[in-house]
C-alpha cells in the first residue's frame, strides 16, 4: 500500500434502490448484479485493491443482507472492510456521512465512489494531484462524446470546480461519481441527514469557498443503472480488467 493510500478510507455507496433494473435483478441490490461471473461490486473492490485502497466501508441500505452475506468472510477475517447500513435512505452524501461517522479512526481523507459504476482511471494519480495541490476536495471528471445522460462540470482556469451544470447534448466533462474529501471538510457539509452531493453538498462547499479540484480523465466508464448499460457490463469488465482478471478480493 502506498503512503497516500494509507491515509485514505474509501466509502463505496451501495445503498440505492436500483429501480430501473430491479426487474432484471429482483433479488439483489443493483451493485450485486452478476457481471462476468462475479457481482459488479466485487469488481469495484478488486479495482480499488489494485491501488492499495483496501480500507473500505460499504454504505448499504436496500437488501444490505445480500451484500453482507457475500462479503461475510472478508468482514470476519480481519480484512479492512466494514459495512455501514443506513437506517433509512439518506441520499448519496447522507449515506457517506453515516458511514464516516461509524469509522473508529478518522483518516486524513476520504475517497467516495459508487458501487454500481466503475471508471478505469488511475486512482493513484488522482490522489496524488489532490494531495500535491492541497485541495479541500476533488471530483473526477470524465470526458465523454455525449453528456446528455449526465450533468456536466464547469471548471475554472486552474482546474477548480465552478459548478455542476445542467444536462446538455454534445461532448462535455461529466461527473464520474468519484470524490476525495479532506476529513476536516466534513464539518462544512450542510447540517441535514439526507443529502445529495451534486445538488446540496458541492454548492454549499463552493459557497464557503472550498478549493475543489476537477481531475479530468479519458478512461473507460460504465454505470450499470439502466437495462442497456447492464447488458454491456460483461464485455466492459472482460475488456478492461486485463492483468487483474485473475485477482480476487480478499475474503470474498
Amino acid at each position: 500500500m502506498s503512503g497516500s493510500a494509507r491515509n485514505i478510507t474509501t466509502v463505496v455507496l451501495a445503498g440505492g434502490l436500483g429501480t430501473r433494473i430491479r426487474h432484471l435483478v429482483p433479488e439483489v441490490p443493483k451493485p450485486m448484479a452478476v457481471v462476468a461471473g462475479r457481482p459488479f461490486l466485487e469488481h469495484v473492490m478488486r479495482y480499488l485493491a489494485s491501488f492499495g485502497l483496501s480500507r473500505v466501508v460499504l454504505s448499504t441500505g436496500y437488501l444490505s443482507e445480500v451484500i453482507e452475506a457475500h462479503f461475510a468472510r472478508a468482514l470476519q477475517s480481519g480484512a479492512s472492510l466494514r459495512v455501514a447500513r443506513e437506517p433509512e435512505p439518506l441520499g448519496t452524501a447522507g449515506g457517506f456521512l453515516h458511514a464516516a461517522r461509524t469509522e473508529p479512526v478518522a483518516p486524513k481523507a476520504w475517497l467516495v465512489l459508487n458501487g454500481d459504476s466503475l471508471v478505469f482511471a488511475d486512482f493513484a494519480r488522482f490522489i496524488e494531484s489532490f494531495e500535491l495541490g492541497r485541495w479541500d476536495a476533488a471530483v473526477m471528471g470524465l470526458h465523454v462524446n455525449d453528456a446528455l445522460r449526465f450533468g456536466t462540470l464547469e471548471t475554472g482556469p486552474n482546474g477548480d470546480l465552478k459548478r455542476f451544470a445542467e444536462k446538455r447534448c454534445g461532448a462535455g466533462l461529466i461527473n464520474a461519481g468519484v470524490y476525495l474529501f479532506r476529513h476536516s471538510l466534513l464539518a462544512d457539509f450542510p447540517g441535514r441527514e439526507c443529502l445529495s452531493f451534486e445538488t446540496e453538498v458541492f454548492p454549499s462547499l463552493l459557497a464557503r469557498r472550498a478549493r475543489i479540484l476537477v481531475y479530468a480523465v479519458d478512461a473507460p466508464f460504465l454505470d450499470i443503472g439502466t437495462p442497456e448499460s447492464l447488458a454491456q457490463a460483461d464485455a466492459f469488465i472482460s475488456k478492461n480488467f486485463g492483468a487483474l482478471e485473475g485477482s480476487v478480493y480478499p475474503g470474498s
